[in-house]
């Protein structure tokens, strides 16, 4: 099992292709298997990487909550696709007596070896993954929009939210959902292609109905 190495392009497309038909990387909530693989990421993944992009910019919401969440993270060579060999921190297997150099081994040319054959692993996996079929990974998201106060024109609020269009965005049903003080919160399902459209996007878009809008909060986030 592994990714190989994730600071490197190979290793991050390992990573987007493992992601295309899930949302975490164990499971189906966020865990301790996901903080693991993103520490080790490190950095946003590539743009071009839709589904490790996704995966990455939905786990860092989850940087102050890192902590509480279930799991115990384990070495991270055993997170990953099953037929991709762990490199991470992998010592150079030990050699039979007969393969002893009795002049003294050459870390150095043990090291490439051993990165020669990472990279031959890798890339028999890419190989596979390349004849698979390609599948439009999609997500179904419940939304709080949440008005200034009990004042706020809440349908006015709704027309606003569902005014925003994009390729691989539907919006779905609707309710208001008291919250106190007679104020209500706008509670709205929509359905995005993962590539496409991203809980960042929608906030960053919702949100700019400054005059009505005062926070967005994802409410849940399920794979289809």
């Amino acid at each position: 099992m592994g990714f190989g190495d994730l600071k490197s392009a190979t290793g991050l497309r390992v990573l987007n292709d493992f992601l295309a038909d899930k949302s975490y990387i164990e499971g189906y909530v966020p865990s301790q298997a996901d903080i693991a693989v993103f520490e080790a990421v490190g950095v946003p993944p590539p743009a071009d990487l839709f589904h490790a992009l996704r995966w990455y910019n939905h786990i860092k919401s989850y940087e102050k909550q890192k902590a509480s969440l279930p799991g115990v993270k384990k070495a991270l060579g055993k997170y990953g696709p099953a037929d991709v060999e762990d490199t991470t921190g992998a010592a150079t297997d030990s050699k039979d007596d007969d393969d002893i150099d009795l002049f003294g081994s050459d870390d150095e040319e043990e090291s490439e070896e051993a990165k020669k054959l990472r990279e031959e692993r890798l890339a028999q996996y890419e190989s596979k993954k390349s004849k698979k079929p390609a599948v439009v990974a999609k997500s179904s998201i419940l939304l709080d929009v949440k008005p200034w106060d009990d004042e706020t024109d809440m349908a006015k609020l709704e027309e606003c939210v569902r005014s925003i269009q994009a390729d691989g965005l539907v919006w779905g049903s609707s309710k208001l959902v008291p919250v106190g003080y007679g104020i209500k919160k706008l509670q709205i399902q929509c359905v995005v292609e993962d590539d496409k459209v991203g809980t960042d996007m929608l906030e960053e878009r919702i949100t700019a109905f400054e005059d009505y809008v005062q926070s967005m909060d994802v409410a849940a986030f399920n794979k289809i």
